[in-house]
């Protein structure tokens, strides 16, 4: 896939990763549905060691359904959400796809949070994984 880049709207925050993604997700959770003004949110786990922010992101820490947080962050000017942290699974970052430079070699992978799905979003294939909460990190 090679190097994965990208930025927020107004493009006062920038990032890129040199490495493979770890896994690429479609996520029905609540607060992916909130955070985004969607249906879902397409992510691309990467090693957080990997990936260079240039800027500031705001953070906020938003509690999860299952317990514990997610680190939330967003660009302060235009409000683009860029990554998410969880907090028991610290060593990934999720970018949001919306927001790379590139998106024309994602594949997602599997489908979390499906029991927060919108009836009309969800249409499970035989080739992806299907979790009705989050993907186990444990």
């Amino acid at each position: 896939m090679g190097k994965l880049d990208g930025h927020c709207l107004c493009g006062s925050i920038t990032y890129e990763c040199d490495a493979e993604p770890v896994m690429t997700a479609i996520c029905h959770c609540t607060e992916c549905q909130r955070q985004g003004g969607s249906a879902f949110s397409v992510n691309v786990g990467v090693p957080r060691d990997e990936l260079t922010i240039n800027g500031e992101p705001k953070v906020i820490e938003v509690p999860r359904d299952q317990g514990g947080v997610t680190y939330r962050h967003f660009c302060g000017n235009c409000g683009s959400p860029l990554i998410s942290i969880l907090d028991d699974a610290q060593d990934l970052a999720w970018i949001k796809a919306g927001t790379l430079n590139d998106t024309s070699s994602l594949e997602p992978e599997l489908e979390a949070w499906t029991r927060s799905a919108q009836p009309w979003a969800l249409v499970e294939r035989e080739d992806r994984g299907y979790f009705p909460q989050g993907i186990p990190t444990g």
